[in-house]
């Protein structure tokens, strides 16, 4: 096994340095025309090396995206690495943040949440490192960043820099980890579908539950953005969200599993997804059978294997769906309509996994959605975006370690801002017409506090049930750990063992 694995790096790796020119490339003739001045004449970096094309910002014309442009410097200060370099490789840019390991200066305080089916998911709380108190206080009012990996169950380099960036900045970061991924204890015989966010509204309300006081944002990456949307589509205003990013997201979901990625990684990818899956096979075969899953190279056929029923498997529970129907319920596009806060997604047109762009990209939702909003690059990968000098960095406590922000982190970052402060404008000029009127006014803050999640859509026989009620007898298990070393405390009522 392991020299068919080393004939097959052998020959990935002749397939990317052979033709060079093709996969390397050099700067194109109009990379190599002299750069225009930039749009947004309020940037006061030095900008004679950022190509003009090298972002294109695509939204509905509004007051929003205006105030984005006017206030969002990294919007047009992406310069993207070009020539014979690997990081301007889409796809080894892509491997190396999606594989290569990150020795960050941050840890991970676990909390096990058990939701209404005595499921577990966790949530990953990322602390500093020389920080002693591995415990935030319920009463800061730091905004919360909740991110949504990929549907695979990988924290990648990615998210574990994106972590980093936030605590940086003064953000509460978290990551969402589904049933079985990462960790995670498999306490009841059920996964969670590719778009069902019963699971994420669950601890979306113990994320308020605990940081009653700080705005909530949330990033997702990758295909954890078809849970994100769903998520969003679904609670419409009542999200508790102020505002969105997806990080190379993939948006028409079904399409993608049925056209497959390029083999080397889709088998990658599924090879991992069914390891994941292998530590709980003897739970598996109730539902599924287990042959048939395991026997799958693709992503199609493990997603079906799981979830769906075809002609050649046994329904895995009961009357599952066939592939259509269940794409009906899980598409995270579904229900785009309802989505009630800016949404800022982040795609290079070489991604990929993703795929080309003017097939994989719904452009017709950016121009006629004033909440969603799309920065194209031409370069990027999927979730690297490397660029060639980095200008800004991140320094320890100690101050002798520094490393580089990535762009589309600093991006996220200024999106949130500026969204805010936009908001805030807009509720002081609301108030203070209405005082003029001598209607008073409520604060839009506590307005949004105030919102019930009662209002969400429920979704039909594919979803889960109600939302249990959260307070001091919710059972949880606190787990310090830095994704290899890990020591727990039961809770009451709750099953660490899998089954």
């Amino acid at each position: 096994m392991l020299e068919w694995l080393i004939v097959a790096f052998i020959v990935i790796l002749v397939v990317f340095i052979w033709p060079g020119s093709a996969y390397f490339g050099t700067e194109r003739r109009e990379d190599a025309e002299k750069p225009s001045e930039p749009k947004n004449n309020s940037i006061a970096h030095d900008k004679s090396h950022v190509k003009p094309d090298a972002v294109t910002f695509i939204c509905k014309p509004s007051a929003l995206a205006n105030y984005l442009v006017k206030n969002c410097r990294s919007f047009s200060d992406y310069s993207p690495c070009v020539g014979w370099t690997w990081r301007a490789n889409a796809v080894l840019q892509s491997l190396y943040e999606a594989c290569w390991p990150y020795h960050g200066t941050v840890q991970f305080v676990r909390d096990n949440l058990q939701v209404s089916d005595e499921g577990l998911v966790a949530l990953d709380w990322a602390v500093p490192s020389y920080q002693r108190r591995r415990r935030t206080s319920s009463h800061s009012s730091s905004p919360v960043l909740l991110i949504v990996p990929n549907s695979f169950g990988r924290i990648t380099r990615n998210v574990q820099k994106l972590c980093e960036t936030a605590l940086f900045h003064g953000y509460l970061p978290v990551i969402f980890n589904r049933r079985g991924h990462n960790g995670t204890p498999l306490t009841s015989v059920k996964l969670q579908q590719f778009g069902d966010p019963s699971d994420l509204r669950e601890a979306v309300r113990y994320i308020r539950y605990r940081q009653p006081a700080g705005r909530l944002y949330a990033v997702s990456e990758s295909t954890g953005a078809g849970l994100l949307l769903s998520y969003l589509g679904e609670c419409g205003s009542s999200s508790y969200v102020t505002a969105a990013v997806c990080l190379s997201p993939v948006f028409r979901c079904q399409s993608w599993f049925e056209k497959g990625l390029w083999w080397p990684l889709q088998w990658g990818i599924a090879l991992y997804q069914k390891t994941g899956l292998s530590r709980y096979r003897s739970s598996l075969s109730q539902i599924v059978q287990t042959e048939h899953l395991f026997s799958r190279t693709s992503l199609r056929g493990i997603e079906e294997a799981l979830f769906c029923h075809t002609s050649t498997t046994v329904p895995p529970a009961g009357s599952s769906p066939s592939w259509d129907t269940y794409w009906e319920h899980n598409e995270p596009l579904r229900d785009v309509d309802e989505v009630a806060i800016p949404v800022l997604s982040i795609c290079a047109k070489d991604d990929p996994i993703r795929g080309e762009a003017k097939s994989t990209i719904p452009m017709e939702l950016f121009e006629a959605n004033p909440h969603f909003f799309l920065l194209l690059t031409n370069r990027g990968g999927h979730c690297s975006f490397s660029t060639l000098s980095p200008q800004d960095v991140i320094v320890n406590n100690s101050g002798a370690d520094k490393k580089e922000i990535n762009w589309s982190h600093k991006t996220v970052l200024e999106f949130f801002r500026a969204s805010t402060d936009f908001f805030a404008a807009e509720e002081r000029s609301k108030q203070l017409a209405a005082r003029r009127r001598g209607l008073g006014g409520v604060t839009g803050g506590r307005a949004f506090r105030n919102r019930s999640i009662s209002t969400c859509k429920r979704r039909g026989a594919s979803g889960s049930s109600s939302l249990p009620s959260l307070g001091p007898a919710l059972s949880l298990i606190h787990c310090d750990r830095r994704f290899t070393q890990c020591t727990q405390s039961q809770g009451p009522g709750v099953s660490l063992e899998p089954l």
